[in-house]
């Protein structure tokens, strides 16, 4: 168990969940696909910082999100089209639409750069809110690692299922590197998948925290946690009921 995840926690935790989330933060502080390591810290810290914008808290309690002028209350640090993909996602993702990812993306940011946010996005909640079910203080931000992008879009992306681009299974190539356990895999795995880095790092933190992709059809498995796969899957469906998660 890493002591710089879940130190003070007085259970077990499996060391490969703890161990997933260092090679996370790692990951997080490490140039990705189209943002340098300091950007994508910033984007972190602004994901904790959205949880407490008053801006935010209006916008979730109106009838219709388009109706509540005002800004967001940021760190300063990424641009108001960051900003706003962060806060949205982070606040009141159930409410986003087509025509709102599309307004994101003209005020400059590219696709790649969108999709490469929520990655983050997905990764640093899903960290910061089982250590906040522990009782424990969230992480310090790791330094930034120095480097660039490396700006590689997959040949196969194209826009068909979603609102920005995906690479199907049977698209893939050879640079894109490894993608897909399967190719059944569901449309919730191909998500991130037009920044082929950032759907690996998700869903190496995520298959430690859930099940891995291979797993999920296969009941015939042994348990491969502490409690069943019954008990995991009304926890799951519990989550996404409170969530309003239809997927």
């Amino acid at each position: 168990m890493s002591a710089s995840a879940f130190a003070g926690f007085g259970l077990p935790v499996r060391a490969d969940l703890a161990e997933s989330q260092e090679r996370a933060w790692q990951a997080i502080a490490a140039p990705g696909t189209w943002l340098d390591g300091q950007r994508r810290l910033a984007v972190a810290a602004e994901i904790r910082h959205a949880i407490g914008c008053a801006h935010c808290a209006r916008i979730k309690a109106a009838l219709s999100p388009n109706g509540v002028a005002g800004a967001h209350d940021s760190l300063g640090e990424l641009s108001a089209a960051e900003v706003e993909l962060i806060h949205r996602t982070v606040n009141d993702p159930g409410r986003l639409s087509e025509a709102w990812a599309q307004s994101v993306l003209a005020q400059g940011m590219s696709e790649g750069e969108y999709v490469e946010i929520v990655g983050i996005i997905a990764m640093v909640m899903m960290m910061d809110t089982c250590t906040r079910a522990l009782g424990l203080p969230e992480r310090p931000l790791p330094a930034a690692v120095a480097g660039a992008p490396t700006r590689y879009r997959p040949p196969g992306a194209r826009r068909q299922a979603a609102w920005l681009p995906l690479v199907e299974p049977t698209d893939t190539v050879e640079a894109d590197g490894p993608m897909y356990p399967s190719p059944k895999a569901g449309y919730i795995y191909r998500g991130l998948s037009s920044v082929p880095q950032s759907m690996r790092d998700y869903w190496a933190l995520a298959n430690c925290h859930y099940l891995p992709g291979q797993a999920i059809y296969r009941f015939d498995l042994p348990a491969m946690r502490a409690i069943s796969r019954p008990q995991t899957e009304i926890l799951a469906a519990r989550v996404s009921a409170l969530h309003q998660c239809v997927y």
